[in-house]
Parts: structure tokens; C-alpha cells; sequence
């Protein structure tokens, strides 16, 4: 029910969610947690608090310092700090603007070995003293333990004395560094409801990094023995403990939940797939305009980074990019260099026209920028400056000459002078050698895997290459030198998103491009491709390929990939833009508001369980009753297709808007 709180208020019904990036970006889970911040806060509005560490770098500009609104909330902090314990409280300046608790864990350092102890004496569980990512997951834990039990004791209090109803409180932890916290307020028997949601397991993380047939062997590995090998048997034991000893496991999809079920032992109780706030245009054809306005800005930097070799329509030129983590193997970049090398075949065997730029974009360790980069762009940009400067020269001339009643001669308009200038800046952009493959100048880029990968395919960037590579080892932001544009605006301007992970628990990335209207390949392996699969009928015809990565041969799996791509490349402007329509679409299907009702769920089980007699009428009330929206029962074509499609584009004709509903599968060429 999103009333912002007034049920839950009604019911003294509260949620803590405990997460270590909780304001702290350190990975997937702070998208996770951040966008998920605004319909939390419309459901249970000041019922809900976020606590998480307190990193002074990100909370000085994330987190704006206030006292808490409920009076007990409050009255439970400032008994923390009476126990010389440093805690920070405030809103977090996020859509849905939440409170938040951050706990300053250097200011409980110095009872680390008394909580290790205790740790010890009720779990059997140790931890090795120079592990300090363990160490400090302790002393959240229990700094986040003590809250809760301060913050239950003052709430019944208030009730005995008032006659109220008693509290419901929902903890809901993510991941093993906020884990501990759930563990030792269940030894010490707290009576509080508890959710664990894991995001990935840790040992499966280790797993796939050590290029093991993770998939096949899942059912087989010791997986005490396994953990042991790789010196994190500790943190293992913590996941595991709080897997077990929550009263309601979550994963986000049904691949992270075969892989809890073999490597922590337990099955998830609810699935809770992770969604993205969706911001809707009032015109379809908006976001066509902003894929425009986007590509004419990447469309500069191949200006530049080509030059010299610029010998490629821009107007027959597709953009495919791949983005995350540097996990070579776990993101799939290996099989996609792999599959672009074999897409290039194609395309110079079929002659096409066309010439597909595809970006890598992971972060890895650099010295600065490539020379022959930054040069492209300054010899582009004195071009485009010279040709500017001769352009207004021209435009006074001619107004002078035809005010004197003749008609201009080329000689009077273009002098002798401009030509010098022009030839000085055709020379300029001559060059030796071959395009960059890189951006900027690797560390140790001879043992860099995406550069290997490229030398082993010989992609280097000839002028006979149909598929031209462009490693940026660095994330987009507004103030690259090079593009000039944030992430968001990357993708918008982008034609394909290829994301062929082996080991992704669910995978944002596909998801980001699936809202702003970017068709993408994801594969069976991923949570994101898993959940397209099961809601779609036909995803491939709402511009989602979804690559075999699990049930056929590697090499079966690079084919299916080139082949995708290449039939992406035979589609024309016309049937893109149909299919970028259809992909939009599907942003509903993401959309918080629909995906929350997974974490409500969660919480009543937890309810349920420690105060039944709440959550049997809320059960009815709310969680069962919920629809989930499923496109399957869509035809593939839909009614609206028609009128939805966007106004004419800059480059297009008024045909390319006309769609014709039975001809858009044919269109595709998708079969059914």
C-alpha cells in the first residue's frame, strides 16, 4: 500500500534495511539500494530507515545531517552514543529521500576482540585478525545488533506504557558484510523479523574467477574445501550462517538461487529481481530524439579518434559497446572480441556497406590518455574551427557582392589564402600508422586480456576491417576530453548493448539499456536474461537476444552471438527504430513499482512468522492480491504500435514513421 507510511504507523510496523553501500558506492548494490530508496519511501515513508557504515568521502555529499522524525529512533541513537559509539544520522539526498543511520565502525575498533570473542562462544566461528574487510563486517554487525535492540526496547516501552499496538520490525540485510548484524541479533534472540537477500554468493564469485565449469560442476564441489583453497573459508561461514538463520532467504533471480541452494544450502524462499526507477516520456518519439542528439556526439569522437582512416559512412555505421567490472571472462568480453572477429568475416564476405564501432568500456589501471587519441581530436577540431572561421567569411563576401548587383564567382568566394589554410589542415590529418585500438596507455598492456584478445583476432583497426574496436579503459563521465558525455548518454546513443556474461546474478547493465530503449544480447547465465526469458514469449522480437551460454559448446555459444550480431547489422534504419519502440516497452516490466512488490512479500513472510497475527490480514490485503504484469499476453504487434511510433527524425523520411502492425515480426525477420 503506498501511503507513505500511514498503514505501517497504524500497525508500529518498521523496516531497517542494513547494507554496507548503503550511501557508500562501492558496486551493483548501491543501484540497487538507491534506486529501490523512492518506493520504499511511498510505501512506509518514515516507518523505513536505511543504516549502513559511515564513509565521510561519500556521506559529506551524499547525506544530508539531521536528527531523526521519531523521538524513540532518535532516543536509541543517542543511547548508542552514550556508549562511546559514533553514529550519524540524517536523509539520504536520493529520489524517495530516506533516513539513514550510518555507523562510524572506527569508533567501536576497540571492542573488536570482545565481539570476536562472542562471536566465537555462540557461533564456533573465527576470524583471522588480519582480514580487515571481515574485522570491520563484525563491528557493523554488532554496532547494527545493539541499535536494534535499543531501538525494540524503547518501542515497547512507549507501548506498555500507552497501550499501543506492540512493534513489528522487519531487518532486511544484504549480502555477508551486513550479514553479521542478522546473526547475532538471532543468537541473542532478539525478536525481530529478519530477511537476508543475497546478490551473489561469495564462493560462487571465487568459483567462476578461477575459470572452473561452474554450471556443470555446481551439484559437485566440497564446498567447505573449496572456500578453504581460496583463504576465505571465514567469510563463508558468515554467508552461510546468516543464510541460515534468517526466518526469509531472497536471491535476485533464479540462477543466483540454484547457486545459494548448492553453495549455501539452502533454497531461496522468494525471488526479488532488482529494478531501475523508470522516468516515462510523454511522447514516444522523445527518447528517439535523445538517441539522436547522442550518437551525433559519439559520431565526433570517431571523427577524431579514425582520422586518417576515416573512410566509413557515418549514416551506415552501428555502435555496440560492452560496459562493467573488468571481469574479462565473468562479463563475457572474452566471447565477444571472439564473436567481432568472426562478425568482420561476415560482413567482408556478404560486401556489406555497413561498419560497426564497438566500445569496451571497463576500468583498468592507466597511465594517461593515448597521444594518437588526444591528437585525432585536436587536428578535428582545428578543421572544424577553420572551415567555421571560412564559412563566415564566404557568407560576407557573397552579401557584399550581390549588394553590388552581380552574381559571385567561385574565385571571389573561396580565396587563395583559404585554400592554404584548408590543404595546412588536410595534411595535418595524414597519419602513419593504424587508429588506436586503446584510448589511453595501458599499464602492463602486454598482459592485458581485452588487448591479447585483440591481438590474437588481428583486430587492429585496418581500413579493410568492417568492425572497429575502441577499448576505453575508464568509465564515461561529462568531463572525458575524449567524449564528453556521461554513461546514460553513452547508451542512449548506442544501437546495441552486448553484455554475454558468464557469471552475472542479474545484471544491470542490460536492464539500464532495456529502459532507455536499447536493444541488448544478454545470455541464459544472467538473472537479467533468466527473467526476460520467463516474462517474454519472444524476446528477441522486443530487441532482447538472449545468448545459449549454459546448455551449448563455447564455441556454439561465440556462433550464436556473431550470427546475432550480424543480423542486427542487415536491419535497416526503419525496422531499428521499431525495435528500439518495442524495447522500450518493456520498461514497465523493470520498473520499481511493479518489482517492489518481491521485497513487500519478503518482509510479510518475515512477519508472519514472528507476529502471525499481523501478517494473515496484511497478507490478504496486500502481497496476494498483486498482478504482476506480464507481456506474454501481449501480442507481438501490438494495437498501438501504430500511433506510438516516433515523428520523423532529422535523417528519415515521413515513411520510416508509418509501421504497419502485421508486417513488423516480417520486418525484423524474426521468426515465430
Amino acid at each position: 500500500m503506498m501511503d507513505r507510511g500511514m498503514n505501517a504507523l497504524e500497525e508500529n510496523r518498521w523496516t531497517f534495511e542494513i547494507a554496507w553501500e548503503a550511501a557508500n558506492k562501492v558496486g551493483g548494490i548501491y543501484t540497487v539500494i538507491r534506486s529501490k530508496a523512492y518506493v520504499s519511501t511511498e510505501e512506509m515513508g518514515d516507518q523505513y530507515c536505511l543504516i549502513g557504515p559511515y564513509k565521510e568521502h561519500a556521506a559529506r555529499t551524499e547525506v544530508e545531517e539531521s536528527p531523526l522524525s521519531s523521538p524513540l529512533l532518535q532516543e536509541a541513537v543517542n543511547k548508542m552514543r552514550n556508549m562511546g559509539y559514533k553514529v550519524h544520522t540524517g536523509r539520504w539526498l536520493v529520489d524517495g529521500n530516506p533516513q539513514i543511520i550510518l555507523m562510524d565502525i572506527g569508533s567501536a575498533a576497540w571492542k573488536l576482540d570482545e565481539f570476536k570473542q562472542e562471536l566465537w562462544e555462540k557461533c564456533n566461528l573465527g576470524v583471522p585478525h588480519l582480514d580487515i574487510e571481515a574485522n570491520d563486517a563484525i563491528i557493523l554487525g554488532y554496532m547494527v545488533a545493539d541499535f536494534v535492540a535499543l531501538f525494540r526496547t524503547e518501542m515497547v516501552e512507549a507501548c506498555t506504557g500507552d497501550g499501543g499496538a506492540p512493534p513489528r520490525i522487519v531487518t532486511h540485510f544484504h549480502e555477508w558484510q551486513a550479514g553479521l548484524g542478522l546473526i547475532i541479533l538471532r543468537t541473542r534472540h532478539v525478536d525481530v523479523a529478519t530477511v537476508f537477500t543475497t546478490h551473489a554468493t561469495l564462493l560462487g564469485r571465487y568459483l567462476c574467477a578461477g575459470k572452473t565449469d561452474f554450471y556443470n560442476d555446481l551439484d559437485k564441489f566440497n564446498v567447505d574445501e573449496e572456500a578453504g583453497k581460496r583463504q576465505i573459508y571465514h567469510r563463508y561461514c558468515m554467508e552461510r550462517a546468516a543464510t541460515h538463520l534468517c526466518h526469509v532467504f531472497t536471491t535476485v533471480s533464479e540462477i543466483t538461487g540454484l547457486e545459494a541452494e548448492h553453495l549455501l544450502k539452502r533454497k531461496p524462499d522468494i525471488i526479488t529481481p532488482n529494478g531501475l526507477n523508470v522516468k516515462k516520456f510523454s511522447a514516444l518519439h522523445e527518447f528517439q530524439n535523445l538517441h539522436a542528439v547522442s550518437k551525433d556526439k559519439i559520431h565526433e569522437f570517431v571523427r577524431g579518434h579514425f582520422y586518417g582512416h576515416y573512410d566509413f559512412d557515418l549514416d551506415k555505421t552501428l555502435y555496440f559497446f560492452i560496459a562493467g567490472r573488468y571481469e574479462f571472462g565473468n562479463k563475457g568480453a572474452d566471447i565477444f572480441v571472439e564473436a567481432l572477429s568472426r562478425l568482420n568475416h561476415y560482413l567482408k564476405a556478404g560486401h556489406s556497406d555497413v561498419t560497426v564501432v564497438a566500445f569496451m568500456i571497463f576500468p583498468a589501471k592507466t597511465n594517461n590518455f593515448n597521444v594518437e587519441s588526444l591528437r585525432g581530436h585536436a587536428v578535428t577540431k582545428s578543421l572544424r574551427d577553420t572551415i567555421s572561421e571560412i564559412q563566415q567569411k564566404i557568407g560576407k563576401r557573397m552579401y557584399e557582392i550581390c549588394l553590388s548587383g552581380r552574381l559571385p564567382e567561385s574565385s571571389d568566394l573561396l580565396q587563395k589564402e583559404d585554400l592554404i589554410r584548408l590543404k595546412r589542415c588536410i595534411y595535418a590529418l595524414q597519419r602513419d600508422g593504424l587508429p588506436p585500438v586503446t584510448t589511453h596507455n595501458v599499464v602492463d598492456d602486454w598482459n592485458d586480456p581485452v588487448l591479447n584478445a585483440v591481438r590474437r583476432c588481428k583486430m587492429f583497426n585496418t581500413v579493410n576491417d568492417r568492425v572497429k574496436i575502441v577499448f576505453h579503459p575508464e568509465f564515461l563521465s561529462s568531463t572525458n576530453p575524449l567524449f564528453g558525455l556521461d554513461y546514460e548518454e553513452f547508451v542512449r546513443g548506442c544501437h546495441l548493448g552486448v553484455f554475454p556474461s558468464y557469471y552475472e546474478p542479474w545484471g544491470y547493465t542490460p536492464a539500464e539499456c532495456t529502459v532507455m530503449g536499447i536493444p541488448s544480447v544478454t545470455t541464459n547465465l544472467s538473472g537479467f536474461g533468466c527473467f526476460m526469458q520467463e516474462h517474454i514469449a519472444d524476446p528477441m522480437s522486443y530487441g532482447i537476444y538472449v545468448v545459449d551460454r549454459r546448455y551449448i559448446s563455447l564455441e556454439d555459444s561465440v556462433k550464436q552471438l556473431a550470427q546475432f550480431m550480424f543480423e542486427f547489422t542487415r536491419l535497416n534504419r526503419r525496422q531499428r527504430i521499431i525495435q528500439r519502440n518495442r524495447t522500450e516497452r518493456l520498461s514497465d516490466l523493470l520498473d520499481w513499482r511493479n518489482l517492489g512488490v518481491f521485497y513487500r512479500q519478503a518482509r510479510m513472510n518475515a512477519l508472519h512468522q514472528v507476529y502471525p497475527d499481523l501478517a494473515a490480514a496484511e497478507m490478504e490485503n496486500g502481497i496476494m492480491s498483486v498482478k504482476y504484469p506480464r507481456p506474454i499476453s501481449e501480442p507481438p504487434s501490438p494495437s498501438s504500435s501504430r500511433m506510438t511510433t516516433p515523428a520523423a527524425s532529422v535523417h528519415g523520411s515521413d515513411e520510416e514513421d508509418e509501421v504497419d502492425e502485421e508486417q513488423e515480426l516480417a520486418e525484423l525477420r524474426i521468426d515465430n
